[in-house]
C-alpha cells in the first residue's frame, strides 16, 4: 500500500512528541516547566575559561581589559563559519570587531547546538512568546543531546545558531553590562548606550569600556528574549571582514588532524574489508613487519614507528576475507533499482495534489528517466584520528563535523562513560558531510586501547575512496503534460536511499505552480553505505526538476527562463529569475557564440538561479566560459565568506558533474584515487559572477545551496548548444568531456 503524505521528517515528528513531553504540555506541567528550567544562556562550564576571562554566558566571555571570545559550537571545514556567527554576536552586542576572537565549544553537553532542536521542531520563524523561554530553551537542549548534538552541516550555522542563539546571546551579554553600569554610575539603564565595547551616559558625560564591567555583568541571569536590532542598525553583519581562522593558517599554527603529535604515538595503517560487508577471517605476517596486528570487525590495523612502516608492513599481511556480496555490480544494482520502481506496494507519497494521474494518461504525455551514481566526498585530508587511551580515560585529537557523537561513539565503543572522554578540537581538511561519521573516531580508540600507546590511524587515499559514505545512486521516473504552453500534470518516482535529509526541508518538492501533481519515492535499502554529501538530496532532485522543466519548455516551445517564471508565484524566486536575466545576459552570451542553460533551485532556506555558458569543441569536449549565480540567502552576513562559499560550491559540483562516478565491479569499489575520481582544475575552471539579493528574509544557508543547480544548469545548455539531452551523470556517460 502506498504511504501517507509527508510534511515533516521521522525524525522530526519524534522530536515534536519529545517537545511535548519534556516541555510538559502533555498533562498540563507548563507551570512546572517553568519554573524548573534553567536558563539555557546561564549554563556553561566554568573550566572553559582561562586567565582573566569572565564568562558572560553559554557563548561569551570578556577579559578586563575588553578582549571578547565568542565560543563557536560548529566546526571550522573551510566556510568561515566562525567569523559569520561572531559577527552576528558581536553586532548584538555592540562590540569592536578588533576585540574580537574565536575558539571551538568543547564537546560536552553544556555546548549543544540547541538552536538546532528549535529549528527542526518549531521552525525557523516560529515566534515563542518571552515567559515561556526558559522552558522551551532547556527542552530544546534536552532534545538536541539526542537529535543533533554539535552538528556542522545542512546549512544551519548561521540560520539557525546564529539567527536565534548568537544573536540573542550577543543582545543579553550587552543587557548585562548595561545593567551593571547603570547600578555603578546609579543610573537609569535606558539612558545609556553602547558602541564599539564601550558604554556611555552622556548626560554625565562618563564612559567606560566593557571589560571593566565584566565581573559585575556576571552575576546578573541573561535576558533570554533581549531586544534585538533591525537589519537598518546593523554595522557589522553585511559587512566584509577578514576570516577569523585564516591568519594561523597562513602562518602555519594551524592544527588539522593530520598534525597532530603525542609523545610515545605510533603510526597506523589500515586495510578495510574490499566487499562491503566482508570480515577478515585470517591474518598472517610472514615478514613480521607490523609492530603490532590489530583485527578490527571489518578491517585490518598494522602499527608501527611511522606511518611508511605501518603501510609497508600491511602491504605485506596475508589477509583472508570472508563474506559480503561479491556478485554486486553497478549494471546489477542499476536493474535492481529499475525493478523497485515497478513496485508499488512500499512506495511513499511525498506530494499528491489534483488528478496527476488521471491527466497524465494523454498520448501527449512526456515521460523520461534520469539516473545519478554514487559518489564520493573525496575530502582532501583523508580521514584521520589519534587517540590516546590510559587508566579508564580516553583522548581524541581530530576535525570532526559532530565532534559531540565523536566522543559518545567511543565511550560505547570502549566501555567508558561519556566524562571519561575527551575529544581535542582540529581544523578539518574538507568535511561536506564525510566527517559527520565516526567510524575512524571508533576504529583509533580501538587500536590505541589494544595496543596500550597512542596512535594516529591515517586512512591512504585508496583506503578513504573506496570505505566512504556515498551520496546515494538514484533512478528517477518522471512524466508531465503541457497544455496551452502550461504544465497541466506532472508525476514524479524515484528510488530513495535514506541519508539523513529531513523531509522538513522538502527536497522532493517540484518547486513550480502545478496543480496536479504525484510525487512518490521507494525506499531501497543501499547495499554499499551512504550518507550526507553536499547538499545531499537536492543535488539529485535539483538535476532531475530543472532538468525536467527544461525538458517541458521545450516541449512547449517556450524560453526556458521565460517558462519558469510562467510556472513561479513565488516573489523570491520570481526576483531570482528575473535579476538572472539581466545578469547573465539571458538570451545574449557574452562569450560570442557560446550557448546556455539555467536552473534555480530553493535549498536550505537559500534561492539560487544560475547560468551556464559554454561551448561544445571538437569531440563533444565542453568549454564552460561563465557562471552567473543569483543568491537570494535573505541577509548576507559577511559578502566575501557568502560570495567564496558560492565560488566552492561551483567548482566541487562540477568535479561531479564532468567526472564524479562511484563504480561497483565483483562487489568492490573500483574507484581508488583522484586518477580515476578526477577533480576540476584551474584550466577548465569558469569564471565566475555572484550577485546577492537582500530581500529582508533571514538568513538563509549558504554552504551548500550553490551546488545543485550547477549540474541540470550546465547540461541544459548542452542541450542548447547541440541538441543532446544529458539524462544521466557524470557527462562522460553521453560522451562529453571536460576541455
Amino acid at each position: 500500500m502506498s504511504g501517507e503524505t509527508k510534511s515533516s521528517s521521522k525524525v522530526a515528528t519524534i522530536a515534536r512528541r519529545t517537545f511535548l513531553v519534556s516541555a510538559g504540555v502533555v498533562g498540563g506541567g507548563v507551570a512546572l516547566g517553568l519554573a524548573l528550567s534553567p536558563n539555557r544562556l546561564k549554563i556553561y562550564r566554568q573550566d572553559v575559561a582561562s586567565g582573566d576571562e569572565i564568562i558572560l554566558n553559554t557563548w561569551v566571555k570578556l577579559t578586563p581589559d575588553n578582549q571578547l571570545t565568542v565560543i563557536i559550537p560548529h566546526s571550522e571545514m573551510g566556510q568561515g563559519v566562525g567569523t559569520g556567527l561572531a559577527q552576528m554576536l558581536a553586532e548584538e552586542m555592540e562590540v569592536d570587531w578588533e576585540t574580537v576572537s574565536i575558539e571551538q565549544a568543547p564537546a560536552d553537553d553544556t555546548y549543544i547546538n540547541s538552536d538546532l532542536g528549535r529549528g527542526y521542531i518549531v521552525g525557523e520563524g516560529a515566534r515563542i512568546p518571552g515567559f515561556v523561554y526558559p522552558m522551551l530553551d532547556f527542552t530544546f537542549l534536552q532534545i538536541a543531546k539526542g537529535l543533533v548534538g554539535q552538528l556542522t552541516g545542512g546549512s544551519t550555522a548561521i540560520r539557525l545558531t546564529g539567527y536565534h542563539g548568537m544573536r540573542r546571546a550577543g543582545a543579553a551579554a550587552r543587557e548585562m553590562l548595561m545593567r551593571a553600569a547603570a547600578e555603578e554610575w546609579d543610573v537609569p539603564m535606558n539612558s545609556l548606550r553602547a558602541e564599539a565595547s564601550i558604554l556611555h551616559h552622556d548626560a554625565s558625560n562618563r564612559s567606560a569600556n566593557f571589560g571593566s564591567f565584566a565581573a559585575a555583568a556576571a552575576k546578573f541571569t541573561p535576558n533570554l528574549k533581549p531586544a534585538l536590532k533591525s537589519p537598518s542598525q546593523y554595522k557589522i553583519v553585511g559587512t566584509p571582514k577578514p576570516r577569523l581562522d585564516l591568519p594561523e593558517k597562513v602562518n602555519g599554527k594551524a592544527q588539522f588532524g593530520m598534525d597532530v603529535i603525542v609523545p610515545g604515538m605510533k603510526y597506523a595503517a589500515i586495510a578495510q574489508a574490499p566487499i562491503f560487508g566482508a570480515r577478515a577471517a585470517a591474518v598472517d605476517d610472514p615478514a613480521n613487519a607490523a609492530q603490532h596486528i590489530v583485527i578490527l570487525e571489518n578491517a585490518v590495523v598494522a602499527v608501527a614507528d611511522s606511518y611508511w612502516e605501518a603501510s609497508n608492513a600491511l602491504r605485506q599481511l596475508e589477509i583472508t576475507w570472508e563474506g559480503g556480496d561479491p556478485t554486486l555490480t553497478s549494471d546489477a544494482l542499476r536493474a535492481q533499482h529499475n525493478a523497485h520502481l515497478e513496485e508499488t506496494r512500499h512506495e511513499e507519497i511525498m506530494e499528491k495534489t489534483g488528478k496527476a494521474p488521471e491527466k497524465l494518461q494523454a498520448a501527449e504525455t512526456l515521460s523520461v528517466e534520469y539516473a545519478v551514481p554514487y559518489l564520493a566526498h573525496a575530502t582532501m585530508e583523508p580521514m584521520n584520528c589519534t587517540a590516546s587511551v590510559r587508566d579508564g580515560k580516553c583522548d581524541l585529537w581530530v576535525g570532526h563535523q559532530n565532534p559531540i557523537a565523536a566522543r559518545d561513539d567511543a565511550a560505547k565503543a570502549l566501555g567508558l562513560e561519556k566524562s571519561d572522554v575527551k575529544i581535542h578540537n582540529t581544523y578539518l581538511g574538507g568535511g561536506f558531510g564525510r566527517r559527520a561519521r565516526t567510524d575512524n573516531v571508533v576504529q583509533a580508540a580501538r587500536v590505541a586501547a589494544e595496543i596500550g600507546v597512542p596512535v594516529k590511524l591515517i586512512w591512504s587515499r585508496e583506503q578513504d575512496m573506496t570505505n566512504d559514505f556515498y551520496r546515494p545512486a538514484v533512478v528517477s521516473r518522471m512524466s508531465g503534460l503541457v497544455e496551452n504552453g502550461t504544465i497541466s500534470a506532472m508525476s514524479h518516482a524515484y528510488v530513495f536511499a535514506d541519508a539523513g535529509m529531513p523531509d522538513s526541508e522538502r527536497p522532493f518538492a517540484f518547486q513550480y505552480d502545478v496543480s496536479n501533481q504525484r510525487i512518490a519515492r521507494h525506499p531501497f535499502p543501499s547495499p554499499i553505505p551512504v550518507g550526507s554529501w553536499r547538499s545531499v538530496d537536492f543535488t539529485q532532485m535539483g538535476f532531475f526538476n530543472e532538468s525536467f522543466i527544461d525538458e517541458l519548455a521545450h516541449r512547449a516551445g517556450a524560453d526556458p527562463l521565460g517558462f519558469r517564471l510562467a510556472h513561479k508565484s513565488d516573489p523570491r524566486h520570481r526576483a531570482v529569475l528575473e535579476r538572472l536575466s539581466d545578469e547573465a545576459n539571458w538570451g545574449r552570451p557574452k562569450m560570442p557564440g557560446a550557448s546556455q542553460g539555467i536552473a534555480i533551485i530553493d535549498s536550505f532556506e537559500t534561492i539560487v538561479g544560475q547560468v551556464a555558458e559554454i561551448t561544445v569543441e571538437d569531440d563533444n569536449r565542453v568549454r564552460l566560459h561563465r557562471l552567473t549565480s543569483v543568491v537570494d540567502c535573505g541577509q548576507v552576513i559577511n559578502p566575501n565568506a557568502a560570495e567564496a562559499q558560492i565560488h566552492s560550491s561551483v567548482i566541487f559540483a562540477l568535479s561531479a558533474v564532468f567526472f564524479g562516478e562511484i563504480t561497483l565491479e565483483n562487489g568492490e569499489v573500483v574507484q581508488q584515487n583522484f586518477p580515476d575520481y578526477d577533480m576540476i582544475r584551474l584550466r577548465n575552471a569558469p569564471i565566475q559572477d555572484v550577485h546577492f539579493i537582500n530581500s529582508g528574509h533571514p538568513p538563509g544557508g549558504l554552504g551548500e545551496p550553490g551546488t545543485p543547480p550547477v549540474a541540470p544548469a550546465l547540461t541544459n545548455a548542452i542541450f542548447a548548444a547541440v541538441g543532446t539531452r544529458i539524462r544521466e551523470l557524470p557527462l562522460t556517460r553521453a560522451g562529453f568531456r571536460s576541455v
